[in-house]
């Protein structure tokens, strides 16, 4: 079908790391953060050819050189293992700055995430694989950056390497033009070394569903593009229109634009994965060893919707839904984004090919579904709160991902049963939970911290009120009615 147009940084203090262990890296410049400094050799060994069925994410291929940007991550550990196992020869790339925001906002994972040096070691000896760590700053150290490619002369670059929380990306000022900062400089030094480097490396990049918006379509979303007719009839196949709703999807909106244009002007080979909301915790390879655990964010501003419902429900506090909970979403395991991962990896396009987009989901659901599947599971009560997002209050959402089912992804959904072990996690770690940090301290502008920080942003605070109850309650509040908020006022007074 075809659509008518009428208009053609951060700067914190690091963990300093001390090791021995070869799988580090030197670093080459002065850096402000503390960085590993023990030497280790840059000429690894590739193996054999890997035979693996479609399901694990590979079918009769060869083994490849990859780096994973960002492979320190909650999507880049497990996918860095994942592609370890197939047999490839893996590097990570990481500037641990998710660490460190972790020290910003003062809330660890759940989980206890061991050392980038520690992970490896364990890696190793449970898998007698060998996985290196090169400390970089993709996007502040592009001579580095180049120098890397150089001599690892990578087969394939994961890029997982930017700020990906939108609570976070909104959060002020300063995580506003971090996240513009370091994501869109981190992609725009990739391509650019690649071009510099005259390598023919194939570039995965993890995107998000974000960038179609989350306004109802009235129709399917498609994989990255449309059938357009320009004025004059002229027929053309563009991007699908952007309309992000968080500086974080904005940065990634200004990703695809820059891999059109450098696949357009210097034929990089380049697949976009338009991802769903993660959920999970561990992987068949991160459940092999305890050191191996991966994140666990319930926060509000890292802590996805799912993860922190499980995570309220390990405390016995009710689930907290932002509005009315019609916010329909695209969800995925993270056990399948190192499937899809490595399917993209082994079906790169052809040279001079437009940039493969991919829509990565299993399927959608709305919040408060959600919210209701989990109290079923648990017998938490579900509360509804004010809305620190500026985004619509219903919508619907039908997404294509066709073309990794063709490729043989059989996805994970919540019924398949993995929903019990991320309960169970949240249980066991609960008493390293600050429940301080659940409820929402980022806002998408004055309006939305206001009408939330005026109802007090707790779960007590809504007493027995309804949204429909709330939200008549701001009309007032706007036109200057003050009988409402002053029962309100009462009822949380406890008078």
């Amino acid at each position: 079908m075809a659509f008518v147009l009428s208009n053609p940084l951060l700067s914190l203090r690091a963990h300093s790391i001390a090791s021995t262990d070869s799988a580090f890296c030197p670093r080459h410049t002065v850096n402000p953060v503390v960085a590993p400094t023990h030497k280790s050799h840059l000429t690894p060994v590739r193996s054999t050819s890997i035979r693996a069925s479609a399901t694990n994410g590979l079918q009769h291929t060869q083994s490849k050189r990859i780096l994973v940007l960002g492979g320190d991550g909650f999507c880049g550990w497990p996918t860095t293992l994942y592609l370890s196992e197939l047999g490839h020869d893996v590097v990570v790339v990481d500037n641990l700055s998710r660490r460190k925001i972790d020290l910003e906002l003062e809330c660890d994972s759940l989980t206890p995430i061991q050392s980038i040096s520690q992970r490896l070691s364990a890696w190793r000896s449970v898998s007698s694989r060998h996985v290196r760590f090169v400390y970089l700053d993709v996007a502040r150290e592009y001579d580095r950056l180049l120098e890397l490619l150089v001599r690892e002369k990578p087969d394939a670059i994961v890029h997982f390497a930017e700020q990906r929380a939108a609570p976070y990306s909104m959060k002020a000022s300063r995580q506003k033009r971090y996240t513009v900062d370091n994501n869109v400089s981190g992609t725009h030094n990739l391509l650019a070394a690649i071009v510099e480097s005259g390598l023919d490396v194939h570039v995965v990049h993890l995107g998000t569903m974000g960038v179609y918006g989350y306004g109802t379509s009235g129709g399917e979303i498609p994989e990255g593009y449309i059938n357009v007719v320009l004025p004059g009839g002229r027929e053309s196949r563009i991007l699908h229109p952007s309309y992000p709703g968080s500086v974080y999807h904005a940065t990634k909106c200004l990703d695809q634009i820059l891999f059109q244009f450098y696949q357009k002007n210097d034929s990089l080979r380049i697949t976009d994965l338009h991802q769903g909301i993660v959920w999970g915790t561990n992987t068949t390879q991160t459940r092999k060893d305890e050191r191996l655990i991966n994140r666990f964010d319930y926060d509000s501003d890292y802590g996805t919707v799912l993860n922190r419902f499980l995570m309220q429900a390990a405390l016995g506090v009710p689930l907290t839904v932002y509005g009315t909970g019609g916010q329909t979403r695209a969800f995925i395991h993270i056990q399948d984004t190192a499937r899809c991962i490595s399917l993209a990896i082994a079906n790169p396009p052809e040279p001079g090919a437009q940039v493969e987009i991919f829509n990565q989901v299993a399927e959608t659901h709305r919040v408060r579904d959600l919210a209701k599947l989990i109290s079923d599971k648990t017998g938490c009560e579900v509360k509804n709160i004010s809305n620190p997002r500026n985004e619509s209050a219903e919508n619907e959402l039908d997404v294509a991902n066709r073309k990794f089912r063709s490729l043989g992804l059989e996805p994970t959904t919540l019924e398949m049963g993995l929903l019990d072990e991320v309960v169970s996690i949240a249980d066991k770690y609960k008493h390293r939970c600050d429940k301080s940090k659940i409820l929402p301290n980022s806002f998408w502008n004055k309006n939305r911290r206001r009408e939330c920080e005026q109802f007090g942003m707790s779960v007590s605070d809504l007493g027995a009120y309804s949204v429909a109850e709330e939200e008549a309650m701001l009309y007032s509040l706007s036109k200057g009615d003050m009988s409402k908020m002053e029962k309100l006022r009462q009822v949380l007074q406890g008078s």
